[in-house]
């Protein structure tokens, strides 16, 4: 299985953002557990960045954390391809437009976000975390 995560899932994790750390932490879990190939995309990686470096107010310690990140995901790069079917989607949010885009051409079979209402007409289909979990704890049962 390979998923495309959304921003907000890994700063429920790194942030500790206490209403949804469990579900996020359990998605990236998947990536060292080797059930799932789990990607973010390029952008997503500065994103990430500027908003630890806000939080903590210590460049280090947000280096070290996407480092750490980096080593439990892939980056996927965005194209001009991408950038160029983002511009023409139904999907009003740019970088969502953009993440929607990465995602189709990775061959992804979701975008796992808290955000799936941002999502509905993109090509990929999104999932909440939570929803996610259920429904591949669903299919792994015997």
């Amino acid at each position: 299985m390979r998923i495309l995560i959304d921003t907000n899932i890994v700063l429920d994790v790194l942030l500790r953002r206490t209403d949804f750390f469990d579900a996020s932490y359990d998605v990236l879990k998947l990536s060292s557990l080797g059930n799932a190939e789990v990607y973010i995309t390029a952008n997503a990686v500065t994103d990430i960045y500027y908003i630890l470096r806000r939080a903590t107010r210590d460049a280090g310690k947000s280096k070290e954390a996407v480092i750490q990140l980096l080593s439990l995901v892939a980056i996927a790069d965005a194209l001009a391809s991408d950038v160029m079917a983002a511009l023409s989607s139904k999907v009003t949010d740019f970088e969502d437009a953009l993440t929607g885009a990465i995602a189709r051409r990775i061959k992804a079979d979701c975008i796992v976000t808290r955000n799936t209402k941002d999502f509905t007409s993109s090509p990929v289909m999104a999932i909440d975390p939570k929803e996610f979990l259920a429904k591949i704890s669903d299919i792994n049962q015997p």
